[in-house]
């Protein structure tokens, strides 16, 4: 294949996710992939963004910016770790440095500390929040559990119930993984009884290796001899039933009312709009993560020594989402396409996903073919005529609502 230059951070906007605490969490769940980021910061029992860094985050953020709206991710370990007053210290600080652009604030949270004060404060200084929450409580203790070994199902919801009564906009972050994948339409419509809109899935394929030198144990989808899939890893095949089983319900009668990414993104790909997540684009790199001291990684999901751009006291975002290492890890996205990829009819609505879950070979040996893809095939080809249906009513401006009713009669 050609190599090509498609990734340019500056084509769209910069995203950092920030870890305002790093690793540090309440919670202890089986499946966490950023727990043990804390052995990157020996030593550190604790951590802390300091308020010179918080400072030059938000002002250099904002000035990397290339549209009006800036989007700020607060993520984890537990962002409510941080504390109040530092959520404070950042409206003022993006009032500071904001020069008049609409400054959005979203933050995840596993939902167990939220009180009334901390959803009044979302509410008046308009947060959006995600819940981390993996469906009815038999799915949802099954991993995420608290220090003490419980499961967090009763604390989240009374959270999620918080959320509500102060009207505070919410949506849902669920892992698919080993367990839940097999109860698709208990996990949705528990979603929808909660009032939960705005769904995203995401499935968990992570690899263990005990040969890293720098402690950690899960292992970037580079070949590692000893790397082993860990149990609570989804299984491709079960991945694409359940979102089948979902979508059969949601293209009858939640079109326009229940959003769900993967659904989302496959249209945007129909019609050539950007997908709205970077995992089905072309290329990515324009999504970095950012630790609480101020080291900066290509990515939320490859928080490796070796994938780390810099720090934010010593680079610039620009430096360091424009260097040559980050348009290299962001063409490689499409440039390390193996063969099975290329001529998949399916190509352009998954785009080989995300780099992190391409650890198997293709059906010609090739390696860099991702874990999902015979679940992410199956799906595609089950949604195809719905998905044609929507598009092309989109491109007559006509409500893609309207394939509910042909749907029912099919």
């Amino acid at each position: 294949m050609s190599k090509t230059i498609l990734f340019n951070p500056l084509s769209k906007p910069l995203y950092v996710m920030a870890k305002p605490v790093g690793a540090f969490c309440n919670l202890s769940c089986s499946y966490c992939y950023y727990l043990e980021k804390e052995k990157l910061y020996p030593g550190r029992k604790h951590t802390q963004m300091s308020d010179a860094l918080l400072e030059r985050y938000i002002e250099y953020y904002i000035h990397s910016q290339p549209i009006p709206e800036v989007m700020f991710a607060w993520h984890g370990g537990e962002t409510l770790l941080a504390g109040i007053p530092f959520y404070r210290k950042v409206l003022l600080l993006q009032r500071k440095y904001g020069r008049g652009r609409n400054i959005v604030n979203t933050l995840q949270t596993n939902g167990v500390l939220l009180n009334d004060e901390w959803c009044r404060f979302f509410k008046d200084n308009n947060f959006l929040v995600g819940i981390s929450l993996d469906g009815p409580e038999h799915c949802h203790d099954v991993y995420r559990k608290n220090r003490g070994g419980k499961g967090t199902f009763k604390d989240v919801m009374r959270g999620v119930e918080l959320l509500q009564k102060y009207q505070v906009d919410f949506n849902i972050l669920s892992v698919i993984n080993d367990y839940n994948v097999q109860f698709p339409l208990d996990v949705y419509h528990f979603f929808k009884e909660i009032g939960a809109h705005y769904i995203q899935f995401s499935p968990i394929v992570e690899r263990i290796s005990h040969s890293r030198s720098d402690g950690l144990q899960l292992t970037p989808p580079h070949r590692s001899d000893d790397a082993t899939l860990v149990q609570w890893t989804v299984g491709a095949k079960a991945f694409g039933q359940f979102y089948i089983r979902i979508f059969d319900e949601w293209v009858r009668n939640d079109v326009g009312q229940y959003f769900i990414q993967l659904f989302d993104a496959t249209l945007a790909n129909y019609v050539g709009e950007m997908p709205g997540t970077c995992i089905f684009g072309k290329t990515c790199g324009h999504a970095s993560a950012m630790e609480f001291n101020g080291d900066v990684y290509a990515c939320d999901h490859f928080v490796f020594p070796e994938y780390k751009l810099g720090n934010l006291f010593s680079n610039t975002f620009i430096e360091m989402m424009l260097s040559e290492k980050q348009q290299r890890f962001g063409n490689d996205k499409f440039d390390k396409l193996p063969r099975q990829c290329i001529e998949c009819k399916f190509q352009r609505l998954c785009n080989g996903e995300c780099p992190k879950n391409r650890i198997i070979t293709d059906a010609y040996g090739n390696e860099g073919l991702n874990y999902l893809c015979e679940g992410y095939r199956s799906f595609f080809a089950h949604s195809l005529p719905y998905m044609e249906f929507m598009a092309n009513e989109l491109r007559f401006k006509r409500s893609p609502a309207n394939v509910m009713y042909w749907a029912r009669k099919g």
